[in-house]
């Protein structure tokens, strides 16, 4: 009887080992894809940033949208996975360029 509590102890010990394990695995993969989503967000925004600065050097005033930009300048992104925040302020002012990521 002795034995066969230790057999079923050694099991549902290694068991938890491996959900244990198992689940540091899974925070450290959603850890790592949240960074990458923060990268590629950051990278979108000088894209665009530098697309606008490009049109107002090329065409004379900044795009009054960001679709011209997309159009335009070759921007490309992941529709599914941000959204792009462009406020047009006037031809010689800056636009305010913020992406966002979509939620899950």
């Amino acid at each position: 009887m002795k034995k066969l509590l230790k057999n079923i102890f050694g099991v549902i010990a290694v068991s938890l080992l491996i959900v244990a394990i198992f689940s540091f695995f899974l925070t450290a993969l959603n850890s790592v894809d949240e960074g990458k989503s923060l990268e590629d967000k950051t990278k979108l925004e000088d894209a665009m940033k530098k697309a606008a600065l490009s049109c107002y050097a090329i065409e004379g005033a900044y795009p009054p949208s960001a679709q011209h930009l997309i159009e335009n300048y070759a921007v490309q992104y992941d529709e599914e996975r941000f959204v792009i925040k462009y406020e047009f302020y006037g031809s010689n002012l800056m636009p305010d360029i913020t992406v966002l990521v979509r939620g899950k």
